[in-house]
């Protein structure tokens, strides 16, 4: 389904998850990105059947991105537009989506209509915290719903309410059968005494959906439905393992984007892996100047400086190749690379 372009902000927030435990405030940093969002929307949103991962974040409404939305009455929709007025509602405990944001509905927008589609995710570290999770979220659906319409009145137009979306990412406490799982709830039209039916979007305003993921690793198949989602939603999700860029690369390209290569060196672990991957074949042929030159220049005398030093020290071929790939995060193809192009300096 294609990768999405990968920007400075989505590879800074990996790296400050790179060893997050559980699923908590970390995990909702790293899912505030639209790369992220656009990945998990694309396996889990109806109306995003058949659009590619670019163009799915392209509907995410950025400037409606927050964490603090409210779900109480009258509240929630000026915050997921990013006002910051709060409403206490009487007797009521103010409690709040994790990630409530808008995104275009393509099914029922129109050129000179456009219909949203509001929605919440919701990073769970225990699947079974003493009440049933799949409640919540159908509680979390009404009050998104509500939110809408603001106080209802004799003249409030119903036929404004449009869809809303929950979903639960969970990691831990998950039964065994139910690991790497995803369960989908929405409203149905289950009986009909006459041939007349409804439109579907009349009533089909709320969809739950429970993602389970859990504490081993996972081993899907391709073939099998969600494959893309799970294997991606575990491998952020989790500690970062040796393959995680390799992973991650699937999904989301980071080698084509300029101003992350202007700042490198603020993403000094897994900006080196892309830095050297895709910056260094732009500065040899002669793509950039200026400030990149002037890092890759940097990291290439480095290089060459370890190299050059094992050299004198006489450490064996294989062990300046094993220093060279953790240092700067290289290949081994690459490691070689350099290792034959500056050893014959010598």
């Amino acid at each position: 389904m294609g990768k999405v372009a990968g920007s400075i902000h989505v590879l800074s927030d990996m790296q400050i998850t790179a060893n997050t435990t559980g699923l908590d405030a970390y995990s909702k940093t790293i899912l505030r990105n639209k790369e992220v969002l656009a990945v998990i929307l694309q396996e889990v949103i109806t109306e995003y059947k058949g659009y590619t991962r670019k163009e799915v974040m392209d509907f995410i409404e950025t400037d409606s991105i927050t964490a603090e939305s409210e779900v109480s009455p009258g509240r929630t929709n000026t915050q997921v537009q990013g006002d910051s007025a709060e409403f206490i509602h009487l007797n009521e405990k103010t409690s709040y989506f994790d990630l409530a944001f808008r995104a275009k509905n393509p099914v029922l927008s129109k050129k000179d209509v456009f219909v949203s589609l509001h929605m919440d995710v919701e990073p769970q570290k225990d699947y079974r915290p003493g009440y049933p999770v799949e409640k919540r979220g159908v509680y979390y659906l009404a009050r998104r719903l509500s939110s809408q319409l603001s106080l209802t009145t004799e003249t409030t137009d119903y036929g404004q309410l449009e869809k809303c979306y929950s979903i639960w990412i969970c990691r831990d406490n998950i039964p065994k059968k139910a690991q790497y799982s995803v369960s989908v709830y929405e409203m149905t039209n289950t009986k009909n005494t006459c041939s007349y039916k409804v439109k579907e979007e009349y009533y089909n305003l709320m969809t739950l959906v429970i993602i389970k993921l859990g504490n081993v690793v996972y081993n899907g198949k391709k073939e099998e439905e969600y494959y893309e989602l799970l294997r991606f939603l575990d491998t952020i999700m989790s500690p970062h393992k040796e393959d995680f860029m390799d992973t991650v690369k699937e999904y989301i390209d980071f080698s084509q984007n300029k101003e992350l290569w202007k700042e490198v060196t603020h993403v000094t672990g897994l900006g080196l892996s892309i830095f050297n991957e895709g910056l260094i074949k732009g500065r040899e042929e002669g793509k950039e100047e200026g400030k990149l030159e002037g890092k890759l220049e940097a990291t290439l005398e480095g290089i060459q400086a370890l190299i050059e030093d094992n050299l004198e020290e006489q450490i064996p071929r294989e062990r300046s190749l094993e220093k060279l790939q953790r240092r700067f995060h290289l290949t081994e193809e690459k490691a070689i690379e350099y290792y034959e192009r500056f050893a014959g300096k010598v």
